[in-house]
């Protein structure tokens, strides 16, 4: 264990003896890093105890004062047995009768973007059969879609709607990957939230790698049924958030 002496380092100016507290200078500085994103790869993490320890020469105790006057502004956050994250800004995700993925991140100044992961024509099953109002066995359109917010990915989404209403969705979907400009070349111009059910579950290693996600971190899922004008179901939308860069608001 190295000691509290004075360093020659460059990357690690503290000012020894007189002064603020080692501790303290070692916590603006990574407060600094961290407001200019030097942490913003592999999910926030920060360097370790071992690796702090030997940037800043200073003892592992020193280090951890450091890291926990940071957790208590809430800066980082220490998960057990995978090291110190910073807490990144929450996008909020609000769920109400009209619910737009490009319009909610345009009101909060993000950018949007997305690509379409896969587009599929299959049969319903009983949950995609009772959402729709259709039988089980039906031909429905399942478009995969890939939601980002700011370069970074948010959102899983999987869209279902009924094949016999909507023949050319897939068409339609290929040309532009708005639900809302998709629907509205059938003639839905509107449409507005049923229903929203959400709960949490642990991340797959499909969901995971499309998100980017450190492994283990889990989701936050919404099941969607939106309706037309006259209440007829349009859409059943299946949704991954990751979990810890938004914050759903009904």
């Amino acid at each position: 264990m190295t000691s509290d002496t004075p360093s020659s380092d460059d990357d690690a100016p503290l000012s020894r003896g007189e002064g603020a507290a080692l501790w303290r200078q070692i916590a603006d500085t990574l407060h600094a890093e961290i407001k200019a994103g030097r942490y913003e790869e592999e999910e926030g993490r920060l360097p370790t105890e071992r690796e702090l320890t030997k940037r800043f020469e200073v003892n592992r105790h020193t280090v951890r004062r450091a890291l926990a006057a940071l957790a208590e502004v809430g800066i980082v956050r220490t998960e057990q047995g995978r090291g110190v994250f910073v807490n990144m800004e929450l996008l909020e995700y609000p769920l109400g009768r009209r619910v737009r993925f490009t319009e909610t991140l345009q009101a909060q100044r993000r950018t949007p973007g997305g690509r379409i992961l896969e587009i599929m024509r299959e049969s319903a099953t009983n949950d995609i059969a009772r959402a729709l109002n259709k039988r089980i066995g039906d031909r429905v359109w399942r478009i995969e879609r890939l939601g980002v917010a700011e370069g970074r990915p948010l959102t899983v989404a999987s869209h279902f709607f009924c094949a016999e209403r909507f023949p050319r969705m897939d068409e339609a979907f290929r040309e532009d990957i708005s639900v809302t400009r998709a629907l509205a070349r059938f003639g839905v111009e509107d449409y507005e939230r049923r229903e929203t059910r959400i709960i949490a579950r642990p991340a797959t290693a499909e969901e995971t790698r499309l998100l980017a996600l450190a492994r283990g971190r889990p989701v936050l899922v919404t099941e969607a049924i939106n309706v037309d004008a006259a209440g007829r179901p349009v859409e059943y939308g299946v949704t991954r958030f990751a979990a810890d860069r938004v914050q759903i608001l009904v």
